[in-house]
């Protein structure tokens, strides 16, 4: 709903909010990574704020939520640039119809809106979950106990030395990669193919 918002409103800061939300798309994993350790590793932000809060330092940085929210930051533009786009695209008198016909405003976005974004959602979810699924960068920098494909990848590759389980892994990878996407242009028409 957020790129629905961004694409239909007008306010005060809404270019800077945009600019914002963008601005991962202009950085490496390794920064997002880098920058989630600043928020909230063990020298960060947030543990220095709980500690003179509550007397603890909150650290989440090298966990799963840790790795989450990185690649949370650096998924959520994909997802809020092919909804805005999406969104722009919607024939408003389509909603001035359902409101006419006396629809409430969660009935037009279940009946009109979300119709209408189910492509755009489709294929932002494929786009997501393609790069999350090759996010060397950010797992490099979060992933410290935890076991995640293209860390495994890199380990096999370069420590260990073991070229057929790294190549292995990749085609893995791969093909997990290729099956999502394809199930995605599958469910959401031949405009997720044109997306993702």
């Amino acid at each position: 709903m957020v790129g629905t918002v961004l694409a239909r409103r007008r306010f005060p800061g809404r270019r800077l909010l945009v600019a914002l939300m963008t601005l991962p798309l202009a950085f490496p994993g390794v920064v997002v990574g880098f920058m989630v350790i600043l928020l909230a590793g063990r020298q960060g932000v947030i543990g220095g704020a709980t500690e003179a809060l509550t007397g603890e330092r909150l650290v989440f940085a090298y966990s799963l939520a840790g790795l989450a929210l990185g690649y949370l930051y650096f998924s959520l533009p994909r997802c809020v640039v092919t909804v805005m786009a999406a969104a722009e695209g919607l024939d408003p008198a389509l909603e001035e119809a359902a409101r006419s016909l006396g629809a409430g405003p969660w009935r037009v976005v279940r009946d009109v809106i979300l119709p209408g974004l189910a492509p755009a959602l489709v294929a932002s979810g494929a786009i997501v979950f393609a790069t999350c699924m090759g996010a060397l960068g950010t797992a490099f920098t979060l992933a410290t106990d935890i076991r995640v494909l293209p860390m495994v990848i890199y380990t096999e590759f370069t420590l260990a030395t073991n070229f057929a389980t790294a190549a292995a892994l990749s085609v893995l990878l791969g093909v997990v990669t290729w099956l999502a996407l394809a199930i995605a242009r599958i469910f959401g028409g031949g405009s997720v193919a044109a997306q993702a």
